[in-house]
Protein backbone atom coordinates (compact mmCIF):
# COMPACT_ATOMS: atom_id res chain seq x y z
CA UNK A 1 0.00 0.00 0.00
CA UNK A 2 2.73 2.40 0.99
CA UNK A 3 4.77 1.38 -2.06
CA UNK A 4 1.83 2.10 -4.39
CA UNK A 5 1.36 5.53 -2.86
CA UNK A 6 5.02 6.34 -3.40
CA UNK A 7 4.80 5.29 -7.04
CA UNK A 8 1.70 7.44 -7.48
CA UNK A 9 3.40 10.44 -5.85
CA UNK A 10 6.36 9.97 -8.23
CA UNK A 11 4.14 9.76 -11.30
CA UNK A 12 2.04 12.86 -10.58
CA UNK A 13 4.91 15.42 -11.00
CA UNK A 14 5.94 13.70 -14.24
CA UNK A 15 2.41 13.80 -15.62
CA UNK A 16 2.09 17.43 -14.60
CA UNK A 17 5.36 18.29 -16.33
CA UNK A 18 4.26 16.48 -19.50
CA UNK A 19 0.94 18.30 -19.42
CA UNK A 20 2.67 21.68 -19.06
CA UNK A 21 4.98 20.84 -21.98
CA UNK A 22 1.99 19.77 -24.05
CA UNK A 23 0.23 23.10 -23.36
CA UNK A 24 3.32 25.20 -24.06
CA UNK A 25 4.38 23.37 -27.20
CA UNK A 26 1.91 25.07 -29.65
CA UNK A 27 2.80 28.54 -28.40
CA UNK A 28 6.52 27.75 -28.52
CA UNK A 29 6.17 26.43 -32.08
CA UNK A 30 4.33 29.57 -33.21
CA UNK A 31 6.89 31.84 -31.55
CA UNK A 32 9.74 29.90 -33.14
CA UNK A 33 8.28 30.01 -36.65
CA UNK A 34 6.94 33.56 -36.69
CA UNK A 35 9.29 35.39 -34.29
CA UNK A 36 12.57 33.61 -33.59
CA UNK A 37 13.23 32.31 -37.11
CA UNK A 38 12.52 35.64 -38.90
CA UNK A 39 14.66 37.46 -36.33
CA UNK A 40 17.60 35.11 -36.80
CA UNK A 41 17.16 35.30 -40.58
CA UNK A 42 17.28 39.11 -40.43
CA UNK A 43 20.54 38.94 -38.46
CA UNK A 44 22.06 36.64 -41.09
CA UNK A 45 20.77 38.49 -44.17
CA UNK A 46 21.96 41.85 -42.85
CA UNK A 47 25.52 40.85 -43.79
CA UNK A 48 24.79 39.99 -47.44
CA UNK A 49 24.34 41.93 -50.67
CA UNK A 50 21.21 40.95 -52.56
CA UNK A 51 20.68 40.29 -56.23
CA UNK A 52 16.92 40.73 -56.42
CA UNK A 53 15.47 38.31 -53.88
CA UNK A 54 18.59 36.16 -53.57
CA UNK A 55 21.60 36.87 -51.29
CA UNK A 56 24.75 37.00 -53.37
CA UNK A 57 27.92 38.20 -51.65
CA UNK A 58 28.90 38.43 -48.00
CA UNK A 59 29.63 42.14 -47.37
CA UNK A 60 30.10 42.22 -43.62
CA UNK A 61 29.02 45.52 -42.08
CA UNK A 62 28.59 47.31 -45.42
CA UNK A 63 24.78 47.44 -45.17
CA UNK A 64 25.02 48.94 -41.70
CA UNK A 65 27.54 51.53 -42.92
CA UNK A 66 25.28 52.55 -45.78
CA UNK A 67 22.12 53.06 -43.72
CA UNK A 68 24.02 54.96 -41.00
CA UNK A 69 26.64 57.04 -42.85
CA UNK A 70 26.09 57.04 -46.62
CA UNK A 71 23.80 59.63 -48.18
CA UNK A 72 20.89 59.53 -48.98
CA UNK A 73 20.27 56.39 -46.89
CA UNK A 74 21.67 57.90 -43.71
CA UNK A 75 19.53 61.03 -44.18
CA UNK A 76 16.40 58.89 -44.34
CA UNK A 77 17.51 56.83 -41.33
CA UNK A 78 18.18 59.78 -39.05
CA UNK A 79 15.06 61.60 -40.24
CA UNK A 80 12.92 58.57 -39.39
CA UNK A 81 14.66 58.11 -36.02
CA UNK A 82 14.09 61.77 -35.21
CA UNK A 83 10.37 61.34 -35.82
CA UNK A 84 10.25 58.24 -33.61
CA UNK A 85 11.83 60.24 -30.79
CA UNK A 86 9.25 63.00 -31.29
CA UNK A 87 6.46 60.42 -31.19
CA UNK A 88 7.76 58.93 -27.94
CA UNK A 89 8.10 62.29 -26.21
CA UNK A 90 4.67 63.42 -27.41
CA UNK A 91 2.97 60.23 -26.27
CA UNK A 92 4.66 60.39 -22.87
CA UNK A 93 3.33 63.91 -22.33
CA UNK A 94 -0.04 63.83 -24.09
CA UNK A 95 -1.14 60.21 -23.79
CA UNK A 96 0.36 59.15 -20.48
CA UNK A 97 -0.08 62.57 -18.87
CA UNK A 98 -3.77 62.60 -19.78
CA UNK A 99 -4.05 58.97 -18.68
CA UNK A 100 -2.69 59.89 -15.24
CA UNK A 101 -5.33 62.60 -14.81
CA UNK A 102 -8.13 60.35 -16.06
CA UNK A 103 -7.03 57.54 -13.76
CA UNK A 104 -7.06 59.92 -10.80
CA UNK A 105 -10.55 61.10 -11.74
CA UNK A 106 -11.79 57.51 -12.05
CA UNK A 107 -10.20 56.69 -8.67
CA UNK A 108 -12.66 59.02 -6.97
CA UNK A 109 -15.47 56.62 -7.94
CA UNK A 110 -17.85 59.36 -9.02
CA UNK A 111 -21.34 58.32 -10.20
CA UNK A 112 -21.05 56.38 -13.45
CA UNK A 113 -17.32 55.76 -13.09
CA UNK A 114 -17.61 52.14 -14.26
CA UNK A 115 -19.33 53.24 -17.46
CA UNK A 116 -16.60 55.83 -17.99
CA UNK A 117 -13.94 53.13 -17.62
CA UNK A 118 -15.56 51.20 -20.46
CA UNK A 119 -15.87 54.34 -22.61
CA UNK A 120 -12.22 55.27 -22.06
CA UNK A 121 -11.01 51.77 -22.96
CA UNK A 122 -13.37 51.21 -25.91
CA UNK A 123 -11.09 52.71 -28.63
CA UNK A 124 -8.27 50.34 -27.61
CA UNK A 125 -10.22 47.32 -28.85
CA UNK A 126 -10.63 48.84 -32.32
CA UNK A 127 -8.32 47.79 -35.13
CA UNK A 128 -5.55 50.23 -36.01
CA UNK A 129 -6.72 50.05 -39.63
CA UNK A 130 -10.21 51.16 -38.62
CA UNK A 131 -8.82 53.96 -36.45
CA UNK A 132 -6.53 55.13 -39.25
CA UNK A 133 -9.28 55.36 -41.86
CA UNK A 134 -11.68 56.88 -39.31
CA UNK A 135 -9.26 59.68 -38.45
CA UNK A 136 -8.46 60.27 -42.11
CA UNK A 137 -12.16 61.06 -42.52
CA UNK A 138 -12.20 63.22 -39.37
CA UNK A 139 -9.20 65.23 -40.61
CA UNK A 140 -10.37 65.62 -44.22
CA UNK A 141 -9.88 69.30 -45.18
CA UNK A 142 -13.29 69.64 -46.90
CA UNK A 143 -15.86 67.51 -45.06
CA UNK A 144 -13.95 66.27 -42.00
CA UNK A 145 -15.55 66.68 -38.58
CA UNK A 146 -12.52 68.53 -37.18
CA UNK A 147 -12.61 71.33 -39.75
CA UNK A 148 -16.39 71.51 -39.62
CA UNK A 149 -16.20 71.97 -35.84
CA UNK A 150 -13.60 74.72 -36.30
CA UNK A 151 -15.79 76.39 -38.90
CA UNK A 152 -18.59 76.68 -36.32
CA UNK A 153 -16.39 79.02 -34.27
CA UNK A 154 -15.14 80.96 -37.30
CA UNK A 155 -11.80 79.17 -37.78
CA UNK A 156 -10.49 77.73 -41.03
CA UNK A 157 -8.85 74.36 -40.47
CA UNK A 158 -5.82 73.33 -42.56
CA UNK A 159 -5.23 70.18 -44.58
CA UNK A 160 -4.06 68.33 -41.49
CA UNK A 161 -2.45 65.38 -43.27
CA UNK A 162 -1.33 67.41 -46.28
CA UNK A 163 1.01 69.87 -44.57
CA UNK A 164 4.42 69.03 -43.17
CA UNK A 165 3.83 71.16 -40.08
CA UNK A 166 0.66 69.33 -39.00
CA UNK A 167 0.82 65.81 -40.48
CA UNK A 168 2.90 64.10 -37.79
CA UNK A 169 1.00 65.82 -34.98
CA UNK A 170 -2.31 64.72 -36.49
CA UNK A 171 -1.23 61.07 -36.52
CA UNK A 172 0.03 61.38 -32.95
CA UNK A 173 -3.38 62.78 -31.96
CA UNK A 174 -5.09 59.78 -33.54
CA UNK A 175 -2.73 57.44 -31.68
CA UNK A 176 -3.50 59.17 -28.37
CA UNK A 177 -7.23 58.70 -28.97
CA UNK A 178 -6.69 55.07 -29.91
CA UNK A 179 -4.48 53.98 -26.98
CA UNK A 180 -5.40 56.39 -24.17
CA UNK A 181 -7.49 53.78 -22.38
CA UNK A 182 -4.63 51.33 -21.89
CA UNK A 183 -2.29 53.47 -19.73
CA UNK A 184 -5.37 54.87 -17.98
CA UNK A 185 -6.44 51.45 -16.71
CA UNK A 186 -2.85 50.42 -15.89
CA UNK A 187 -2.35 53.55 -13.79
CA UNK A 188 -5.81 53.20 -12.25
CA UNK A 189 -4.97 49.65 -11.19
CA UNK A 190 -1.76 50.96 -9.61
CA UNK A 191 -3.68 53.66 -7.74
CA UNK A 192 -6.20 51.14 -6.45
CA UNK A 193 -3.35 49.11 -4.93
CA UNK A 194 -2.36 52.06 -2.73
CA UNK A 195 -3.61 51.68 0.83
CA UNK A 196 -6.74 53.72 1.50
CA UNK A 197 -5.36 54.57 4.93
CA UNK A 198 -2.45 56.42 3.28
CA UNK A 199 -4.80 58.52 1.14
CA UNK A 200 -7.16 59.20 4.03
CA UNK A 201 -4.25 60.26 6.25
CA UNK A 202 -3.07 62.70 3.57
CA UNK A 203 -6.60 64.09 3.28
CA UNK A 204 -6.77 64.59 7.05
CA UNK A 205 -3.49 66.49 6.88
CA UNK A 206 -5.12 68.90 4.43
CA UNK A 207 -3.67 67.61 1.16
CA UNK A 208 -5.60 68.74 -1.91
CA UNK A 209 -5.95 66.82 -5.14
CA UNK A 210 -2.76 68.27 -6.62
CA UNK A 211 -0.65 67.53 -3.56
CA UNK A 212 -2.18 64.09 -3.16
CA UNK A 213 -1.47 63.18 -6.79
CA UNK A 214 2.07 64.54 -6.96
CA UNK A 215 3.38 63.91 -3.44
CA UNK A 216 1.60 60.70 -2.41
CA UNK A 217 0.20 58.78 -5.37
CA UNK A 218 2.88 59.51 -7.97
CA UNK A 219 5.83 58.04 -5.98
CA UNK A 220 3.78 54.94 -5.14
CA UNK A 221 2.88 54.45 -8.82
CA UNK A 222 6.45 53.61 -9.79
CA UNK A 223 5.76 49.97 -10.86
CA UNK A 224 2.82 51.04 -13.05
CA UNK A 225 4.79 53.96 -14.48
CA UNK A 226 7.62 51.58 -15.39
CA UNK A 227 5.21 49.37 -17.35
CA UNK A 228 3.58 52.30 -19.14
CA UNK A 229 6.89 53.97 -20.00
CA UNK A 230 8.50 50.81 -21.39
CA UNK A 231 5.45 49.88 -23.47
CA UNK A 232 5.17 53.44 -24.78
CA UNK A 233 8.81 53.39 -25.85
CA UNK A 234 8.50 50.02 -27.58
CA UNK A 235 5.28 51.08 -29.29
CA UNK A 236 6.74 54.41 -30.41
CA UNK A 237 9.76 52.81 -32.06
CA UNK A 238 7.67 50.03 -33.62
CA UNK A 239 5.16 52.57 -34.97
CA UNK A 240 3.85 51.42 -38.34
CA UNK A 241 0.11 50.89 -38.75
CA UNK A 242 -1.25 54.40 -38.21
CA UNK A 243 1.45 56.23 -40.23
CA UNK A 244 1.04 53.68 -43.02
CA UNK A 245 -2.76 54.03 -43.14
CA UNK A 246 -2.93 57.80 -42.67
CA UNK A 247 0.16 59.04 -44.52
CA UNK A 248 1.29 56.22 -46.80
CA UNK A 249 4.42 54.16 -47.12
CA UNK A 250 6.66 57.09 -48.08
CA UNK A 251 5.83 59.13 -44.97
CA UNK A 252 4.24 61.94 -46.93
CA UNK A 253 4.11 64.86 -47.16
CA UNK A 254 7.83 65.31 -47.82
CA UNK A 255 8.92 62.61 -45.38
CA UNK A 256 7.46 64.54 -42.43
CA UNK A 257 5.71 61.43 -41.08
CA UNK A 258 8.42 58.91 -41.94
CA UNK A 259 9.39 56.58 -39.08
CA UNK A 260 11.74 53.63 -38.79
CA UNK A 261 8.99 51.08 -39.34
CA UNK A 262 7.94 52.67 -42.63
CA UNK A 263 11.54 53.16 -43.76
CA UNK A 264 12.42 49.54 -43.00
CA UNK A 265 9.39 48.19 -44.88
CA UNK A 266 9.98 50.51 -47.83
CA UNK A 267 13.64 49.53 -48.04
CA UNK A 268 13.12 45.78 -47.71
CA UNK A 269 10.03 45.38 -49.89
CA UNK A 270 10.06 48.49 -52.09
CA UNK A 271 7.19 50.86 -52.85
CA UNK A 272 5.22 51.99 -55.87
CA UNK A 273 6.88 55.42 -55.85
CA UNK A 274 10.54 54.71 -55.06
CA UNK A 275 10.85 51.24 -56.55
CA UNK A 276 13.92 50.65 -54.34
CA UNK A 277 14.18 47.19 -52.81
CA UNK A 278 17.18 45.94 -50.87
CA UNK A 279 16.74 43.06 -48.45
CA UNK A 280 20.27 43.55 -47.16
CA UNK A 281 19.74 47.14 -46.09
CA UNK A 282 16.25 46.32 -44.87
CA UNK A 283 17.60 43.51 -42.69
CA UNK A 284 20.31 45.84 -41.37
CA UNK A 285 17.61 48.36 -40.41
CA UNK A 286 15.60 45.63 -38.70
CA UNK A 287 18.66 44.56 -36.70
CA UNK A 288 19.44 48.15 -35.72
CA UNK A 289 15.82 48.69 -34.63
CA UNK A 290 15.94 45.52 -32.53
CA UNK A 291 19.24 46.48 -30.88
CA UNK A 292 18.02 50.02 -30.20
CA UNK A 293 14.74 48.91 -28.65
CA UNK A 294 16.29 46.05 -26.67
CA UNK A 295 19.23 48.14 -25.44
CA UNK A 296 17.24 51.20 -24.38
CA UNK A 297 14.55 49.02 -22.81
CA UNK A 298 17.11 47.16 -20.71
CA UNK A 299 18.72 50.40 -19.52
CA UNK A 300 15.36 52.07 -18.84
CA UNK A 301 14.10 49.07 -16.86
CA UNK A 302 17.20 49.12 -14.70
CA UNK A 303 16.85 52.85 -14.02
CA UNK A 304 13.09 52.86 -13.46
CA UNK A 305 13.12 49.90 -11.11
CA UNK A 306 15.51 51.73 -8.79
CA UNK A 307 12.75 54.19 -7.92
CA UNK A 308 10.02 51.63 -7.46
CA UNK A 309 8.49 51.62 -4.01
CA UNK A 310 7.12 48.51 -2.34
CA UNK A 311 3.45 49.14 -1.70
Amino acid sequence: MIHDRRRLSDLLPRRRSLWIVFLLLPAAAIMSVFVAWPLLSAFRLAFYRFDGLTPSDFVGLENFRQVLTESPFSDWTWNALHHNVIVFCALMVLENGTALLLAFALLKALPGHRVHQVIVFLPVVLSSVIVGFLWKLFLHPLFGLVNQALALVGLHGPAWLGQESTALGSIILANVWHWLGFPTLVLLAGMQRISKEVIEAARLDGAGDGTLLLKIIWPLLAPSVTIVTILTFIGSFNWFELPYIMAGLTGSPGGSTDVLGLYFYRTAFGSTTTGIQDFGQGSALAVLMFLLIAGVTAIALRMLRRREVEL
